[in-house]
């Protein structure tokens, strides 16, 4: 438990944005954070964690920390903690340890003394010297308890002060709109936390370091990035996991296999009437066959594309063709 950040997080600023959570439940997912911050201010609690301290669930959980994130508040150290060495570990971005109050008080303090002593000089007679007291700008020392678990005794007096919040293309409301117009059917809020997103993340800013884009275009490409991302991640799982169908292969209810809806995805992407209509950009021919693929997945969205299904190969009733 960090006093400071406790301290920090009542009295710290909270903005209102229009159309996100209310102030009351940031305050709250913010000081359950801090309860459990250590030195270096960093937590690491669990989202059930967290949904029993609040009352709120898992995916209001993950929203008001977004918005905390885009907030400057709170950020992602880059570090992993856990079992798994998946869970996030959060830094609070503002907290003021008391080394820093600690020397503001001391220089306020010196300075008024040096007032006093100018009007209240022995020279001037004004104050008997026995009278007088000899201040010193140094602080009451500070000792640790025998506690060396959570507490207030264990903290350090030289607690680091957090850096402001550097500028950031990402803009988590840009970043939230740009998927929901490509995709409605995104949690964009369990997209965020996933295990697999800050890697690709970093992997995106290394890919276009020497690009000269714009804040809004990085957020763009970005959207494509992640879901092209997501359904990677979807099909490794889903190759991982084992089959269930007496062929071998895991099918869903239009009779299509995973393997089958990959090759039809890479038939769509270079079908030239499909592929003018639905491709986005500059979007390459394996970029838009993982989107198509994750999409296809969707019986519903089979049925929509059958005209193309059945022009690439699919025969109904049949499934591919050979």
């Amino acid at each position: 438990m960090s006093l400071d950040a406790t301290v920090w997080a009542w009295r710290v600023e909270l903005p209102q944005i229009k159309g996100g959570s209310k102030k009351p439940m940031k305050r709250l997912v913010l000081l359950s954070l801090a309860d459990r911050a250590g030195e270096d201010h960093c937590c690491y609690p669990s989202v059930s964690r967290l949904s029993k301290d609040t009352g709120m669930d898992r995916k209001t959980i993950f929203k008001v920390i977004a918005e905390l994130i885009e907030d400057g508040l709170i950020e992602d150290s880059g570090k992993r903690e856990g079992s798994t060495k998946q869970v996030i570990v959060y830094r609070l971005i503002g907290v003021k340890g008391r080394e820093e109050t600690g020397e503001i008080k001391s220089k306020q303090y010196q300075k008024r003394n040096s007032l006093k002593e100018s009007d209240n000089s022995t020279k001037n007679g004004t104050v008997p010297k026995k009278e007088q007291y000899q201040f010193s700008g140094q602080r009451v020392p500070f000792f640790r308890g025998n506690s060396t678990k959570n507490g207030t005794q264990n903290l350090s007096m030289n607690l680091s002060i957090e850096s402001k919040n550097k500028k950031s293309w990402l803009c988590f409301k840009k970043l939230r709109e740009e998927i929901l117009l490509s995709d409605k059917s995104v949690d964009f809020d369990q997209l965020v936390m996933e295990s697999w997103y800050h890697r690709e993340l970093r992997a995106f800013e290394l890919n276009n370091a020497s690009k000269n884009l714009c804040d809004d275009l990085l957020i763009f490409h970005f959207a494509d990035w992640l879901l092209n991302a997501r359904a990677k991640y979807e099909r490794r799982q889903n190759s991982s996991q084992p089959a269930k169908s007496f062929s071998g292969e895991q099918k869903n209810s239009t009779g299509l296999s995973q393997k089958q809806i990959a090759v039809f995805a890479d038939k769509l992407s270079k079908h030239p009437e499909f592929s003018s209509k639905y491709a986005e950009g500059n979007e390459s021919y394996e970029q838009l066959a993982a989107r198509i693929a994750v999409k296809l997945a969707d019986p519903a969205q089979q049925q929509k594309w059958m005209p193309y299904l059945i022009q690439v190969g699919f025969q109904q009733g049949k499934g591919a063709a050979a």
